[in-house]
């Protein structure tokens, strides 16, 4: 067969073998890129099932008790966790010379002022972008003003006691009380409106995804267990974060 019939731009001098093949070659690139992209779309989706699974492997059971009254195992009070903001914990930040608090404060704000002699550490000023509403807040630190931002612990202190922290020693429940993974700075008055909360009975109105996939990987990190539920709550949130 005559080459110009399988190639018929070899008539046209502009386009000859090289002009061919370096245009397969893009072609050839531009397929791999997409291909990348898609994978990583796919990745993204893909991102949150892994929670899901997660949650699969958490023990089910009801809640212990808040309240005990014969004052045995059960009855919860927040000083079981230790002093609050500490920082005498092993876990990340521990004794690095700031409380708690302020370490949270100084790494999810953003443009943030801190006091002079506090060695880097107590937060004056800062901008909140708030996971759970979506809102910008200004923070400013002061007695009227604190509040605005306050600090949440994504699985409560009172939930964690309900579902196992009861029986923990006081280091580790220290180490929870603190620990990075399990606090997020948020727009005050939701933290007040969530309280101690499961998922069963309460929800941000924004970032559910990132909230349940972050309350099933500190239960697991931890060994909490949920109620049916909670689980359900959880796994319908989930669910929906394709």
């Amino acid at each position: 067969m005559n080459v110009a019939t399988v190639r018929p731009w070899k008539n046209f001098p502009i386009f000859d073998d090289s002009v061919f093949y370096m245009w397969r070659g893009v072609f050839v690139v531009l397929i791999v890129i997409a291909c990348v992209i898609a994978g990583g779309v796919w990745w993204q989706r893909g991102a949150v099932p892994p929670a899901l699974e997660q949650l699969a492997t958490l023990e089910v059971k009801g809640k212990a008790p808040t309240k005990d009254s014969s004052g045995g195992m059960y009855a919860y009070s927040r000083e079981a966790f230790g002093q609050k903001w500490s920082d005498d914990v092993t876990v990340e930040g521990g004794h690095n010379g700031c409380d708690t608090r302020n370490d949270v404060l100084r790494t999810q704000l953003e443009d943030v002022v801190v006091k002079p002699g506090t060695r880097g550490c107590v937060v004056l000023s800062g901008t909140l972008h708030d996971p759970y509403s979506g809102d910008v807040i200004a923070f400013q630190r002061g007695a009227k003003t604190s509040g605005q931002v306050q600090i949440d612990h994504v699985v409560a202190l009172a939930n964690a006691w309900q579902t196992g922290a009861f029986a923990w020693s006081d280091e580790k429940r220290r180490n929870f009380a603190n620990d990075p993974r399990n606090l997020l700075a948020v727009k005050g008055s939701l933290n007040e409106q969530k309280k101690a909360a499961d998922a069963a009975a309460w929800l941000p109105p924004a970032g559910r995804c990132e909230y349940a996939a972050r309350q099933v990987a500190v239960k697991a990190a931890y060994g909490l267990w949920v109620t049916e539920a909670e689980k359900e709550a959880l796994r319908r949130v989930l669910a929906g974060c394709g």
